[in-house]
């Protein structure tokens, strides 16, 4: 049984941290190397940093900022936004990513996926996948930061992706993301049941519970931001919760400012 993983996550934009909800509105949430150093103290298991703003805005993803982070860290960096091309992604891997997402440029053209896996490794490949729920109770791929719907269906192309060589799946309910109103835990037993590869629940954490529940429905990690950059909770605070009950995670000795749960 492999262990259950904690990630936070940084979502990036000009250098700083930021969050929002479904993806808009954001306030800033601190500096990322610093955040990056924190979480790795509280036990997170991996770190990832998405570049918000860099497909939108069509430019490539911020290196300088994976340097600072990979300089402060030394457990595994995803990273993602902005990547377009094995370029892109072999840059970021020179900056200091272990692991490269890519959602919009996949989407696009998902011959992208299978040339990063045989460039890389399929151990280097993350498939970022936003999904919204449609009306008849399927999900639907959205890109663009959830500018732009596709029509593509989530559990097909999760399933087509692992196909084509993506390692992971990194999966964001679009619908819970920064609402803090839990995990879609139906897509996350949706897409754990398509495919092979590790799946990473994201989008909607506002309580260690909401973790747990992700995990029980098939995932592999989560992930989660606010919780974190709020100061609700540690990375230290959520693993031994989930220990408690019965999840089996990487524990750290416990830390002065950690909280006790129930």
């Amino acid at each position: 049984m492999l262990t259950a993983r904690v990630i936070p996550c940084l979502d990036v934009r000009a250098g700083r941290i930021v969050k929002g909800v479904r993806f808009q509105d954001l306030r800033d949430a601190g500096t990322p190397a610093e955040r990056a150093a924190e979480y790795e103290a509280q036990g997170a298991d991996e770190l990832v940093v998405l570049d918000v703003s860099a497909t939108p805005e069509g430019r490539a993803n911020a290196a300088d900022t994976v340097r600072a982070v990979r300089a402060a860290l030394s457990i595994p960096l995803t990273v993602g936004g902005g990547v377009r091309s094995v370029a892109d992604a072999a840059r970021l891997l020179e900056a200091g990513a272990d692991k490269v997402g890519v959602n919009t440029a996949a989407v696009r053209e998902p011959e992208l996926l299978s040339a990063l896996a045989t460039q890389f490794g399929c151990q280097c490949t993350v498939l970022a996948l936003d999904a919204a729920r449609r009306a008849d109770g399927t999900w639907e791929v959205v890109v663009l930061s959830g500018r732009e719907r596709t029509s593509r269906d989530a559990v097909a192309w999760a399933r087509e992706a692992a196909d084509r060589g993506a390692g992971e799946i990194l999966l964001t309910s679009w619908d819970r993301d920064g609402t803090r109103s839990g995990y879609d835990t139906e897509l996350c037993a949706a897409i754990a049941a398509a495919v092979r590869v590790p799946v990473i629940a994201s989008g909607g954490a506002a309580g260690p519970e909401h973790l747990l529940a992700a995990l029980r429905a098939g995932a592999d990690a989560v992930l989660a931001a606010s919780i974190f950059h709020d100061g609700d909770l540690t990375v230290g605070d959520v693993k031994r919760y989930l220990a408690r009950h019965g999840m089996r995670v990487r524990l750290e000795e416990k830390r002065a400012d950690d909280h006790s749960l129930d």
